[in-house]
């Protein structure tokens, strides 16, 4: 039976560090709260490495006492609290006192600092836990701490450590979000020797987060500003229209703490309620501020989850802050603007308008296109006829109402519901096919023809329309043999009725059955068993101007550890340096549009903490369903038919995720809807 026994200080500081010191994020993250905290103004962070090989942060701050040198690198050695009332109440971002310790335990650590009063400054060494002599030096006013080689003297957390690209990411990532929470500090961070992050500390929000996250998302941001009693509410929100396909761009703040909170991101999705389709999210960079009294910060090791005393009057107030301020700016509700028809083919339409003598006398500048004659002849083809036409219901705009601190929203954490975003376009865009192709309803109609060419020669029939849908094979007329007679192929037992909402199709059956099939969900399904059961990566396409996609450090140092991965799905990317990829290259079945997105689900499948398998199965998931026909879109009668023909055929039931592709309603059920049965 084995023995209890004390452990050894040198092994128990071993343990306190791998709760503290999880990667070099963590120490920088742990030595920038101490900057900030000892009344700094300017910080500069300098890694190499992504850290493992050198951490140094420099400070301006109010310095240590030589005297106190030592004690600082103890364990539960701090000057922030003083007694167990103090837990109650903390202000400060350090408060455990057990940073020092646990860094100096992994690494070989060096401090100069120096007091505003003192003549000349301290310096002190230290290596796995053992710090040495305290040392005079001269030194500028602040403190300076350098850390090398970090988890030197423990090679098993060696092997956890991820790229050197993936470490400067985290700690990009970490930079971003201190300098975003407090604009009145000016902060530099080098990585080898480049400068990628600098904020002026003029103390204004906006301009550290035009620093921090780019011009790009800045121009795309909301200002919001509320308050509910005690509780206040500031910062920016992403426009609905600007919608991101993950989480990673949802920056919380609590009196200058970063913070994550499910509480925050529900009251923050409330505000968007019917604002954003579905899959999309918001981003911000919002603080609430609100007495220390009101919220325990001691929850969690990181110090990054936090437990608000009154959660109702928090979510509250991030809810109607952000309602309010989306309500001010008229909403993403916007009222249609009617415009004139697009010609279908311009080109053509503009030779036939003028010749090039007229032109060259224009000025080059082209008249307006000729009127269209009143008929033109229309290509023959076969057209399902639905048997109803659907009109869009027009939403009314909901009234929402002013916010006052005397009423709490009936909205829970628990019931927040995906919110449902109307189209951008006025128009509606006319998608191409899957597979690159137009679809034959948006091909150039031909030209009236002179009647002395047309009596002449013929026009030739149009190309029949080939489905960007794998088509189902065609049923072989059988060939007459010699005493057999010909046997001709039966005609389905299902009828296609019509499509409505451009996104539902209506079938019907030989045993008085109703088929409503999801179109999306279908064309998903099939694009995803075809993805599964493929043996190569899918065809590319070239970009003729590559795409800077921006999803952030810590999503885009995901997606460069894993470019064999995405090259595997067709995507040529690389690094673009600032968080920044740059893609030349993606999938044949993708829109380039669409590029963006897709990457930014690729890092939100990579992030999870699932096997490879999983992450190879999730992420075939969103390509299939990047690659399917969108609900909304106006789709040709051949490709309704081979989603009809799978779907009757049982190939296709649910899809990748798990939704159902159809739904029945027998003769009986619809009669008893109408009082009939």
């Amino acid at each position: 039976m084995p023995h209890i026994q004390q452990l050894s200080s040198h092994v128990a500081d071993l343990i306190a560090a791998g709760e503290v010191v999880e990667r070099p994020a963590s120490v920088v993250k742990e030595l920038v709260e101490n900057a900030i905290d000892a009344g700094a103004s300017a910080i500069v962070v300098e890694i190499q490495r992504g850290g493992m090989g050198l951490i140094r942060v420099t400070d301006n701050g109010c310095g240590i006492a030589p005297g106190e040198l030592p004690t600082a690198f103890l364990r539960h050695a701090t000057s922030k609290l003083r007694s167990a009332e103090d837990l109650a109440k903390i202000g400060t971002l350090g408060f455990r006192g057990e940073a020092l310790a646990a860094i100096s335990a992994v690494s070989r650590v060096d401090v100069l600092t120096r007091r505003p009063e003192d003549t000349v400054g301290a310096a002190i060494h230290g290596e796995g836990g053992h710090m040495g002599p305290v040392r005079e030096e001269g030194a500028p006013e602040g403190t300076t701490i350098r850390v090398a080689d970090l988890f030197y003297n423990t090679p098993a957390r060696l092997k956890f450590m991820k790229k050197d690209s993936a470490e400067t990411a985290a700690v990009a990532g970490l930079m971003q979000h201190l300098a975003l929470s407090h604009p009145d500090i000016s902060f530099k961070f080098i990585k080898d020797g480049q400068e990628a992050l600098h904020t002026p500390g003029d103390g204004k929000l906006e301009s550290a987060v035009y620093a921090a996250l780019g011009r790009e998302f800045a121009k795309t941001l909301v200002p919001v500003d509320g308050r509910g009693g005690d509780i206040g509410v500031r910062g920016f929100v992403t426009a609905p229209v600007n919608g991101r396909g993950s989480r990673s761009m949802q920056v919380f703040f609590v009196n200058g703490r970063f913070i994550k909170s499910q509480l925050l991101t529900a009251a923050l999705e409330e505000g968007y309620r019917n604002q954003l389709m579905k899959g999309r999210f918001p981003g911000c960079v919002l603080e609430v501020t609100l007495p220390v009294t009101a919220v325990d910060v001691n929850v969690h090791p990181a110090k990054t989850q936090v437990k608000f005393a009154r959660e109702h009057d928090v979510f509250d107030a991030v809810f109607h802050t952000v309602m309010d301020a989306l309500d001010a700016r008229g909403g993403a509700v916007t009222k249609p603007v009617s415009q004139p028809q697009q010609v279908q083919n311009p080109r053509q339409d503009f030779f036939q308008s003028m010749d090039a003598k007229t032109y060259r006398e224009q000025g080059n500048k082209p008249a307006a296109p000729a009127p269209k004659p009143a008929f033109a002849p229309q290509p023959a083809r076969e057209e399902v006829r639905p048997a109803f036409s659907a009109q869009p219901v027009k939403q009314a705009e909901p009234v929402k109402p002013g916010w006052n601190t005397e009423w709490r929203s009936t909205a829970k954490v628990a019931d927040s519901v995906q919110p449902i975003w109307p189209p951008r376009d006025t128009v509606k865009r006319t998608p191409t096919s899957a597979l690159g192709q137009a679809p034959a309803s948006v091909t150039a109609k031909p030209e009236p023809a002179p009647q002395a060419e047309k009596a002449a020669e013929p026009a030739p029939a149009p190309k029949p329309f080939v489905p960007a849908i794998p088509a189902v094979p065609a049923q072989q007329t059988a060939m007459e043999l010699p005493g057999q007679e010909t046997v001709m192929p039966r005609e389905a037992p299902w009828r296609i009725a019509g499509e409505v909402l451009h996104t539902y199709i209506i079938c019907e059956d030989d045993a008085d059955t109703l088929w409503l099939i999801d179109k999306h969900a279908a064309h998903e399904r099939i694009n995803f068993d075809r993805l599964l059961a493929a043996k190569e990566p899918p065809m590319r396409q070239t970009l003729l101007q590559p795409i800077a996609v921006e999803p952030g450090r810590e999503d885009a140092a995901l997606l460069l550890e894993n470019l064999e991965l995405l090259e595997q799905f067709g995507f040529g990317c690389e690094d673009f340096g600032d968080g920044a990829i740059l893609v030349r290259e993606v999938p044949a079945d993708l829109d380039a549009a669409d590029t963006a997105a897709t990457l930014e689900e690729f890092a939100q499948n990579l992030r999870s903490g699932r096997s490879l398998d999983e992450k190879r199965e999730a992420l075939l998931h969103t390509m299939a369903c990047k690659a399917a026909i969108k609900g909304g879109w106006t789709s040709d009668p051949a490709e309704l038919k081979v989603l009809v023909e799978k779907v009757q055929s049982g190939e296709v039931r649910y899809c990748p995720h798990g939704r159902p592709v159809v739904v029945k309603v027998t003769k009986y059920e619809l009669e008893k809807l109408f009082k009939r049965a």
